[in-house]
């Protein structure tokens, strides 16, 4: 067990009868206050790529003809999405608004009890991808709350999406499989 604890990031618990219950928390708090650096500096990573990129885009790419990445598969294409993936709720900007400032409240709060170090990979990958396209929905046109994201990676046959996405779709993926092993963003290994 604790070999599978090294592995996946979670506290060492050999050696756990022999120490004092005190000792157990001062080892506990700085890493969980590593975690805690981590989760924020994945979210720092990948908001700065996912604003540095619609910078670019925005710049370069709006109102141009798309760039063909892998011929027909793949292209760059800056569109304004007011609405959610694939154009959806586009009467819902708002909305969407409030949603994305929910899950980084959430986040945020949830970071306090953060003793896993996937767990602060996926959150920090969420946060990022969130402060993203609500910076998006905050400072971009039309307005406050109501501003559409630049969306710009064009898949054939699939919805348009940014770097932003990108993150919240690999931290949300990271987040089902940590489920699915059994870890806890406390650290702690269950299994039903």
């Amino acid at each position: 067990m604790a070999e599978a604890e090294s592995v996946i990031g979670t506290p060492d618990s050999a050696g756990a009868e022999d120490s004092a219950v005190p000792e157990e928390r001062t080892e506990e708090r700085p890493r969980g206050k590593r975690r805690i650096v981590a989760l924020f500096v994945v979210a720092v990573l990948a908001y700065l790529i996912d604003l540095g990129s619609k910078i670019v885009v925005v710049e370069k790419l709006e109102g141009r003809e798309p760039i063909k990445v892998i011929g027909d598969l793949l292209r760059f294409e800056a569109i304004r999405n007011p609405g959610a993936a694939f154009g959806m709720g586009e009467a819902f900007t708002i909305v969407f608004t409030c949603i994305a400032a929910a899950v980084i409240v959430v986040i945020i709060r949830l970071a306090r009890k953060l003793y896993s170090l996937p767990w602060a990979i996926a959150l920090g990958l969420l946060l990022g991808g969130a402060l993203g396209n609500l910076t998006d929905r905050l400072f971009r046109s039309p307005g406050a709350f109501e501003g559409a994201v630049v969306d710009f990676i064009a898949p054939a046959h699939f919805a348009v999406f940014n770097l932003a996405d990108s993150a919240i779709v690999c931290g949300g993926i990271l987040i089902v499989i940590l489920s699915f092993r059994g870890l806890d963003p406390d650290g702690t290994i269950h299994k039903d």
